[in-house]
């Protein structure tokens, strides 16, 4: 069990289904609490830039690989005794258990933030991100809009089943997003955690 009253080290978990705007915000908040951020995006398209792109099959084999050198990373952090933040689309079947593991092993507190947003709004938002041409080609995102499944039915994804905080953000429209009382809480969170 995870004794959070002797954490000292902060891991913040951002996640969200495609479209969400998740590494916008993620960013912003990197920025203000001068934290170092991994995004899974950025390790994927160092990757296409280095190994090539092609196809769909191609770009998931890049993801496997990407979520691979992200855990190596954060925990490379955390053994440091770093804090961080990390951002994905994180599945919490497949990766509660991995974020359970490093928190058993570095005794770090968790902070969840969850972006959602009305299934119709990802959708346009996905669809506005395939047409501006602006990501990385070896997303092939035109490709993969019948992967968003479940998540378009909800227009979230399931909270890690990690010990941890969970703060949920509705980022249907970023200009309605009190950033600055998002960082308050949580830097007051981090603040209630080093006091424990």
């Amino acid at each position: 069990m995870v004794e959070l009253s002797r954490a000292e080290i902060y891991l913040i978990i951002v996640s969200g289904p495609p479209g969400a705007g998740k590494t916008t915000l993620a960013r912003k908040i990197a920025h203000a609490l001068t934290l170092p951020l991994i995004t899974k995006d950025d390790i994927k398209e160092a990757l296409f830039d280095s190994l090539g792109w092609s196809d769909r099959a191609w770009s998931r084999k890049i993801g496997g690989a990407s979520y691979a050198l992200l855990f190596y990373f954060v925990e490379a952090l955390l053994a440091a005794r770093q804090s961080v933040i990390v951002e994905s689309n994180f599945d919490a079947r497949f990766c509660s258990e991995t974020f359970r593991a490093l928190q058993a092993q570095h005794n770090f507190a968790a902070l969840q933030i969850q972006c959602y947003a009305p299934p119709a709004i990802l959708q346009a938002q996905y669809n506005a991100r395939v047409s501006s041409g602006t990501r990385h080609p070896g997303h092939t995102d035109q490709l993969a809009q019948d992967e968003l499944g479940a998540v378009s039915e909800t227009g979230r994804l399931e909270n890690l089943a990690l010990v941890s905080e969970i703060i949920e953000v509705d980022t249907s429209d970023f200009a309605r997003i009190n950033e600055t009382a998002l960082i308050e809480k949580i830097r007051a969170w981090m603040k209630e955690g080093s006091r424990k």
